[in-house]
């Protein structure tokens, strides 16, 4: 794992531990600037400053209310949806700010991916659950459909499994397979980013183990957010992890460190089960 720095910042504002660290070469692939978020008048993000690391995966872990998907969703603007959502501050995908005037939300949530707690599959085929992205926005010419659906099915590490029943639903898949075939649906969108959700908190653990396995596979291609409230997965799958708590973000930095030497005492407290 690529090591951080955790000293906190100096300034007359306290800042939480590690908010400035950044782990890889090159620039952040996504920056959060003082990102503020709201359901009416109910703030629930406060300030919340942090930089996630391109091809790596991040964990935002915290007690249930605080904020850890919340702030998945604002990344690709889903939380836009409900009714009375506000945000303050940024945040930049490579760069850009996911709130710029004139932003193709349907571009965003393409080049930004989402694989949600619960297995959706559409009611299609199996091939038509990954093919439907692409086809829809032309993202590929129909005759390459086939190899792209291919391509995706086997990055999802699906594809031996389902290749001789690619015109069978999706929903006939088992549990695991179902959560697998909507990681290839989001791979075929070429996303740079993938934000998952609780992704394995509905499986069992063979299907829990195949979707980690996924994780390490995929991020040499992509930039991965994970929310988790395992606190035995956010310590195998990520390269950083992100402490939020009260949608305050206490501590981040590189994950072997947070999770054997924290600088925080509420992260130690969360980790080690004192709370939460």
């Amino acid at each position: 794992m690529t090591g951080i720095s955790f000293a906190t910042a100096l300034g007359a504002r306290e800042r939480p531990i590690g908010a400035d660290s950044s782990a890889g070469a090159g620039p952040p692939a996504i920056v959060l600037d003082k990102f503020s978020f709201a359901y009416g008048r109910r703030a629930v993000i406060h300030d919340l400053d942090l930089a996630i690391s391109p091809q790596a995966v991040t964990a935002i872990i915290g007690p249930s209310g605080s904020g850890k998907s919340t702030v998945l969703r604002s990344i690709n603007r889903l939380n836009d949806l409900i009714p009375g959502a506000h945000y303050g501050g940024d945040i930049k995908v490579h760069g850009e700010s996911v709130f710029r005037a004139g932003i193709d939300l349907v571009s965003l949530r393409l080049k930004v991916g989402m694989v949600f707690q619960r297995p959706n599959p559409f009611s299609k085929s199996i091939f038509d659950n990954v093919a439907y992205g692409p086809a829809l926005n032309a993202l590929v010419p129909d005759r390459e459909l086939p190899d792209l659906v291919e391509r995706c099915l086997r990055q999802a590490a699906l594809w031996d499994e389902v290749k001789d029943r690619l015109d069978q639903p999706g929903t006939g898949l088992s549990g695991g397979q179902q959560q697998r075939l909507c990681v290839a649906r989001a791979l075929a969108n070429s996303p740079d980013v993938l934000l998952m959700d609780e992704p394995a908190s509905a499986l069992d653990p063979l299907s829990t183990q195949k979707i980690e396995e996924l994780i390490h596979e995929l991020k040499r291609q992509y930039t991965i957010v994970i929310v988790t409230h395992n606190m035995q997965q956010a310590a195998r799958v990520s390269d950083q992890t992100a402490f939020l708590e009260e949608g305050r973000l206490i501590e981040f930095g590189d994950t072997e460190q947070v999770f054997t030497a924290p600088a925080a005492s509420r992260t130690e407290a969360y980790i080690t089960g004192r709370f939460g």
